[in-house]
């Protein structure tokens, strides 16, 4: 268990069992995040108002935009390609800008809502969904694609996607227990780990970090934010079995069947993944080949991989292994979101090669395939729980008279010296 202390702007505190990071402190103030996402706002607003790139050809012009391929894609029937991409290219991404918007007006003014704790938690599930890094490598790799097939020139859409990207990198900081932690500092919410007494169970709430003793709960939920409260998340292994052994199946046909369907006026071709990934080689694109390859093929297959040997190493002892698993985690949480950029090829490419009797480019059933397959291995690794490694491997009572400097904020069972940051 560890205390949250102050420390530097820009320094890290840091688990001294798994090394893990707890908490950062930012430099940056409320009103510098507030700036911050309100000029996010406005370049969400100008990316997807403003054409991506103008592609002209054979006297036809295509002005691509985002919302353009969305709706392209739905046209052409495939409705679950456009409603999937839509959500995490446009509807969350907006969605945390708004919900980051209203919580931190609403920490300035020092009232918090009484909504405030579900509006965080839609903000915690909402971010991990936002996929505007991603996207923006699509473009890239969409306009490399088409750069020889007709004439082409960036939109200024092109350039707030990349500030946007660099934005949304910076924002996924404010998370939602970084919040919690602002309202706690300002003391509008109970601080963390007020109540624990000796002899308690203490259960850290996922949703707000709210440490508190479980035994005196009724209900099992948080007596900060009402979110359902477990000391170990309930039955995981079942659900990431479930979710692995779905998403390997749904590999095959993803890799097998078409993602993108090409009719020129000499015919209709089909290409799978690889095939996508043969066509930049090809045109001497072979960095964004290389990084097509293992965004939609390598990472794939090792957080398919990575997950079950985590599954498997848990009943493993000792720290050095725990800290490897810990390690092999947070490098498939990191990786996950990254798949999805063949998807975004695809819709993309349909906007940007819409000229009709000339060419036109749909979405294959690889895309919806592939793109299930996506979201079935970050629910597999958000249903994990590392701590359960951590609960076998070390066994030791904390005796809550002895807690020197210690995280309220984290879970039981790791210690932190008050110079560890």
């Amino acid at each position: 268990m560890h205390r949250r202390l102050p420390i530097e702007a820009g320094a890290i505190a840091l688990c001294t069992r798994c090394g893990s990071p707890l908490y950062r402190q930012s430099g940056i103030s409320l009103r510098g995040w507030l700036a911050l996402v309100s000029a996010a706002l406005i370049i969400f607003i100008i990316a997807n108002c403003f054409p991506i790139a103008t592609l002209a050809t054979k006297g036809l012009t295509v002005n691509a935009t985002l919302v353009d391929a969305l709706a392209l894609t739905w046209r052409q029937g495939h409705e679950f390609v456009a409603i999937m991409t839509g959500l995490f290219a446009f509807g969350f991404p907006l969605g945390q800008i708004l919900f980051l918007f209203w919580a931190l007006r609403a920490l300035l003014s020092r009232r918090l809502p009484d909504d405030f704790h579900y509006g965080l938690r839609v903000l915690r599930t909402i971010s991990a969904w936002s996929m505007i890094p991603v996207l923006l490598l699509g473009i890239l790799v969409a306009i490399v694609k088409l750069s020889g097939m007709a004439a082409l020139t960036v939109g200024p859409g092109l350039w707030a996607f990349g500030a946007l990207s660099v934005m949304m990198t910076i924002l996924s900081r404010v998370s939602a227990h970084r919040l919690w932690r602002y309202a706690e500092d300002a003391g509008l919410v109970p601080a963390s780990g007020a109540l624990l007494r000796k002899g308690d169970t203490p259960a850290a709430c996922l949703a707000c970090g709210y440490v508190q003793p479980l035994a005196h709960n009724s209900g099992n939920a948080c007596m900060r934010c009402r979110a359902p409260l477990h000391r170990r998340k309930v039955d995981p292994d079942a659900r990431v079995w479930a979710f692995l052994i779905a998403a390997a199946i749904l590999y095959i046909p993803a890799n097998v069947l078409p993602v993108m369907n090409v009719r020129l006026p000499t015919g209709v071709t089909s290409h799978t993944i690889l095939g996508g990934v043969v066509e930049l080689w090809r045109l001497g694109s072979w960095d964004l080949a290389i990084i097509v390859f293992v965004a939609s093929v390598v990472v794939p297959m090792t957080k398919l991989f990575a997950l079950a040997v985590l599954m498997v190493k848990r009943r493993w002892q000792g720290p050095l292994v725990q800290r490897q698993r810990t390690r092999l985690y947070e490098l498939v949480e990191f990786v996950g979101q990254w798949s999805m950029l063949d998807v975004f090829v695809v819709i993309l490419l349909s906007s940007m090669a819409d000229f009709p009797g000339v060419s036109q480019i749909t979405a294959g059933p690889g895309a919806a395939s592939f793109g299930v397959v996506v979201i079935l291995t970050m629910f597999a690794a958000m249903s994990f729980d590392p701590r359960l490694g951590w609960d076998e491997a070390v066994k030791e009572k904390v005796d809550m008279r002895n807690i020197p400097e210690t995280n309220l904020n984290a879970e039981p069972g790791h210690r932190v010296p008050r110079n560890n940051a």
